[in-house]
């Protein structure tokens, strides 16, 4: 489906030097027919890494713009695009890992950033602090290792590059490494993570994909007021009543859409096609 005449037959810049192109490109020439460029000399450590040895610039978001500003400025073009991962607890389960990931668009062209994004459980981020060869090889298999890769450093905390091997994906590659950082460090351990590049983890490239999806039916979203694309839900009302005594729940009755650039605001009730909760949600039905 090509129908926007926003981005059509655009060239787009995507900033990145961990292959993250490969779930990228193919969403965006298939939705909007665009000639994708990737620069091959854009350093996106610059902006933070997850080993924690440059420290991200900004929020997530804010780290995002910035790549896709950056790449803009150096290569000329219009329209840029650039994403940015974390991993924290889960908003509403604080013992579960989740990986959030932006998809970001920047058109200079015609003054817009639009977002997309997604947040999932499905991550394999762990890190552990080994004494033993064995004890390695457990923590390898529990991250999915050798598709997925790792991390191994001196201590979890050194701003040193020559004490942090990333990118370890073959066994004998990780036991050697893993060797060399026992004898070496001053306690004797070696740090290890999973490698959390998008290049690195399938796990994760799945999710930015995601992201990708996303960020395209929010470009396909346009204000019914301006037509500007990016017509995105701000604001979920609950209220859905219950099926048997129609009494307020905490589900969701209604979603509101705003534009981020004339305000226009639209309500969507019954977003999901439910018109009614089921009493189990009820306080009075249910107490």
């Amino acid at each position: 489906m090509t129908d926007s005449p926003w981005f059509q037959n655009r060239t787009i810049v995507i900033a990145t030097k961990h292959q993250k192109e490969q779930v990228i490109a193919p969403l965006l020439t298939e939705a909007f027919n665009l000639n994708v460029i990737v620069p091959p000399d854009f350093d996106t450590d610059q902006f933070g890494t997850f080993t924690r040895d440059i420290k991200r610039r900004g929020t997530q978001i804010e780290a995002a713009r910035f790549k896709a500003e950056a790449i803009l400025e150096q290569t000329g073009e219009s329209l840029a695009i650039a994403s940015e991962g974390s991993f924290a607890p889960h908003p509403a389960f604080p013992f579960i890992s989740a990986n959030r990931e932006i998809v970001l668009l920047l058109d200079k062209k015609h003054d817009l950033v639009i977002y997309g994004e997604e947040l999932s459980t499905e991550t394999n981020h762990y890190h552990q602090t080994v004494k033993t060869i064995e004890e390695a090889l457990v923590f390898a298999e529990k991250i999915g290792f050798p598709e997925h890769g790792l991390v191994a450093m001196f201590d979890p905390d050194t701003q040193h590059p020559e004490q942090i091997f990333k990118g370890i994906q073959s066994q004998e590659e990780f036991i050697k490494t893993v060797q060399f950082v026992l004898q070496e460090s001053l306690t004797k351990t070696a740090h290890l993570e999973t490698d959390m590049r998008a290049m690195c983890n399938p796990t994760r490239m799945k999710v930015i994909e995601k992201a990708t999806q996303n960020l395209i039916q929010k470009l396909r979203q346009y204000c019914p007021q301006c037509n500007i694309p990016g017509f995105d839900v701000t604001e979920k009302r609950s209220g859905l009543p219950c099926s048997w005594c129609n009494a307020p729940t905490s589900l969701i009755l209604a979603e509101v859409y705003q534009c981020h650039r004339c305000h226009f605001q639209q309500e969507q009730r019954f977003p999901t096609g439910i018109k009614a909760a089921d009493p189990t949600y009820c306080s009075y039905c249910n107490p």
